[in-house]
C-alpha cells in the first residue's frame, strides 16, 4: 500500500467549524464545513457551547476523509488551527466543560482589566506577555470561570480542573483525555506566558489569579503531540501541528522572512509582519506575539487586531438589509465615483489596535440626502482598509520598514475592489494566493513538516502561489483628504483620545 501523504486540517473558527483535507502538494482534495451557534447571555458577553464545537469537529472530520476519497489510510497527520483566546475549562476526570466556551470577542472582563491596568500593571505586562490588559485575551475569562462556578477555583488547585484554549480541548479529546498540551501560539495569547523566557510565568498567574495545576504543556508548533482514538476517525492519526489561527495563516502564506507581512480579512482583520527572532517591544500599542517556534526557536511578529471587518458586511446583509450577499460589495463599491464623504467606523465591540478602546461603538459620519445603499456598502469595505492603513502606519513607527508587499487572505480578500484600494492605501503591492485557505494550510504545513512529509521551509515556500497582484495607482493628491476624512471620522468615535 502506498505510504499516506495527505494532511487533514481541522479549522475551529468563530463561527464555523471546518475540516480540510490538503494532498503533497498543498492542494485541497475535500473541504467540510459546520456553522454553529453563538451564545450571547448579557450585553458584551459571547459564549460557544464546547460541545456543539466537538461535534461539529468529528462530523467535519469524518465527512472530508469520506469525501476525498483517500480513506483514513491516505491520512498521514493531523494539523489544528483555531479562533485564539476562546477559553474552555473542563472536569479531569469527565472531559466535561464546567462553563460554556468564553469567546474572544467577550468583554465581560473589561472592569477587571481596567483595574489592574490603574493599578499600574500593563508596562510590566506588556514586557513579559508582549500583550495589553484587554479582556480580548484568555488569562482574565479564565479567572472568571474559576470565580463564578461554584467551587471551581479549590477544585483548580487540587489539580482537577484542565484549561485550554479550543485546540487543547480538541487535543485532549482527539486523544482521548491522554494528552494536555498547546503550542506557543495559542499559550503566548493567554496573558500567562513569557514569550521571551518561554514558559509560564509565576508573576502573571499570581497577578490574574491563575493556578498552574490547570495549565497545559507547551509545545512547537510542528510537534507530535499524541495520536487520535482509533474509533473517532476509523485509525490511529497522529496529530502533529497546532498554530493559532492569525499565526497559521502567516505560516500558510509562507511569511518566513524577516518583513514579510500578511492580513487576513474574516469576521475580524489581523495584520502580521514577521521581526525574525527578534521580540520587537511597540510603542504604538500593537502586540509582540510567537509567529512560530520550529525546533525550539521562535519567530516572533508585530500584530495589529482589528475586530471588525467582515462583520461590518454581515451587519449590512443581516442587521439593516443593505444588501442580500456579501459578495454585492464588490459591485456596489464601484456603482459609485467615490464615497461622497461617508464613513464608517465599525466599533460595534469596540476598537482593536491600535486604539484598543473597548467602550467605543460604532457610527457612521458624512450622511446626506445623496447618500445612497452603495455610499454604506462602500464606506463598511473602506473602513477595512483605513483600520488596516492604521496598523501599517503604527508597524511604521515601531521602527519597521513598510513591507514592499502585504499578502492578503480570508473571505473578504475576494474582493477585487477591496485589493485595489488596500493598496492604493498603503501604498503597497497586494499579493492575493490562488488558494485563500491559508489558516488551515498553515496548520496542514507544520503537521506535515513534524511527519517529514515536507522537509523544510523552503519546500513550502515552492507551494505558495500568486493568483494576482494588485499595484498601487491613487495620487497623493486623491489620497491625502480620504485619509484626513478617516481621522476625522475616528477622532469622534473613539470614547477618549487614542494614546
Amino acid at each position: 500500500m502506498a505510504a499516506a501523504r495527505h494532511i487533514l486540517a481541522i479549522d475551529q473558527g468563530t463561527t464555523s467549524s471546518r475540516a480540510i483535507v490538503f494532498d503533497d502538494q498543498a492542494q485541497r482534495v475535500s473541504v467540510a464545513q459546520r456553522e454553529f451557534a453563538q451564545h450571547y447571555p448579557h450585553s458584551g458577553w459571547v459564549e460557544h457551547d464546547p460541545e456543539d464545537i466537538w461535534r461539529d469537529v468529528i462530523d467535519t472530520a469524518r465527512e472530508a476523509i469520506e469525501s476525498s476519497g483517500v480513506g483514513v489510510e491516505g491520512i498521514a497527520a493531523i494539523g489544528i488551527t483555531n479562533q485564539r483566546e476562546t477559553v474552555v475549562v473542563w472536569d479531569r476526570a469527565t472531559g466535561a466543560p464546567i462553563h460554556n466556551a468564553i469567546v474572544w470577542q467577550d468583554r465581560r472582563t473589561a472592569e477587571r482589566c481596567a483595574e489592574l491596568k490603574a493599578q499600574g500593571h500593563e508596562a510590566d505586562v506588556r514586557a513579559r506577555t508582549g500583550l495589553l490588559l484587554d479582556p480580548y485575551f484568555s488569562g482574565t475569562k479564565l479567572a472568571w470561570i474559576l470565580d463564578h462556578v461554584d467551587g471551581a477555583r479549590a477544585r483548580a488547585e487540587k489539580g482537577e480542573l484542565a484549561f485550554g484554549t479550543i485546540d487543547s480541548f480538541l487535543l485532549w479529546r482527539l486523544t482521548g483525555g491522554k494528552v494536555h498540551a498547546t503550542d506557543v501560539t495559542n499559550a503566548s495569547r493567554t496573558l500567562l506566558w513569557n514569550i521571551r523566557e518561554g514558559q509560564w510565568d509565576e508573576a502573571m498567574l499570581q497577578l490574574i489569579g491563575v493556578p498552574a495545576a490547570v495549565l497545559p504543556e507547551v509545545h512547537d508548533n510542528a510537534h507530535i503531540y499524541g495520536e487520535t482514538e482509533p474509533d473517532l476517525l476509523g485509525a490511529a492519526i497522529p496529530i502533529a501541528g497546532i498554530a493559532g489561527d492569525q499565526q497559521s495563516a502567516l505560516f500558510g502564506q509562507a511569511c518566513f522572512e524577516r518583513g514579510m507581512a500578511k492580513s487576513t480579512y474574516g469576521t475580524g482583520c489581523f495584520m502580521l509582519l514577521n521581526t525574525g527572532t527578534e521580540a520587537v517591544a511597540s510603542e504604538h500599542r500593537l502586540l509582540t506575539t510567537p509567529a512560530y517556534r520550529l525546533n525550539g526557536v521562535t519567530t516572533y511578529a508585530l500584530e495589529g487586531s482589528i475586530f471588525v471587518a467582515g462583520a461590518a458586511v454581515k451587519w449590512l446583509r443581516d442587521g439593516i438589509g443593505v444588501i442580500t450577499r456579501a459578495s454585492d460589495t464588490n459591485d456596489m463599491a464601484t456603482q459609485v465615483p467615490d464615497n461622497n464623504g461617508v464613513y464608517m467606523v465599525p466599533a460595534f465591540v469596540g476598537l482593536g489596535a491600535p486604539h484598543w478602546d473597548p467602550d467605543a461603538r460604532g457610527a457612521i459620519f458624512g450622511l446626506t440626502l445623496g447618500a445612497t445603499q452603495a455610499h454604506l456598502a462602500r464606506a463598511a469595505l473602506e473602513a477595512v482598509g483605513y483600520q488596516t492603513m492604521d496598523l501599517a502606519e503604527a508597524m511604521v513607527a515601531d521602527g519597521s520598514a513598510r513591507p514592499e508587499t502585504i499578502r492578503v487572505d480570508g473571505g473578504m480578500a475576494a474582493n477585487d475592489w477591496l485589493c485595489g484600494f488596500l493598496a492604493d492605501l498603503l501604498e503597497v503591492t497586494v499579493e492575493r494566493p490562488h488558494d485563500l485557505e491559508t489558516t488551515a494550510r498553515g496548520a496542514a504545513f507544520h503537521a506535515g513538516l513534524a511527519i517529514g512529509l515536507w522537509p523544510d521551509l523552503a519546500a513550502l515556500e515552492a507551494l505558495w502561489s500568486r493568483e494576482r497582484s494588485f499595484e498601487p495607482s491613487m495620487t497623493a493628491e486623491t489620497r491625502a483628504p480620504l485619509v484626513a476624512g478617516w481621522k476625522d471620522a475616528l477622532s469622534r468615535t473613539l470614547s477618549r483620545p487614542s494614546s
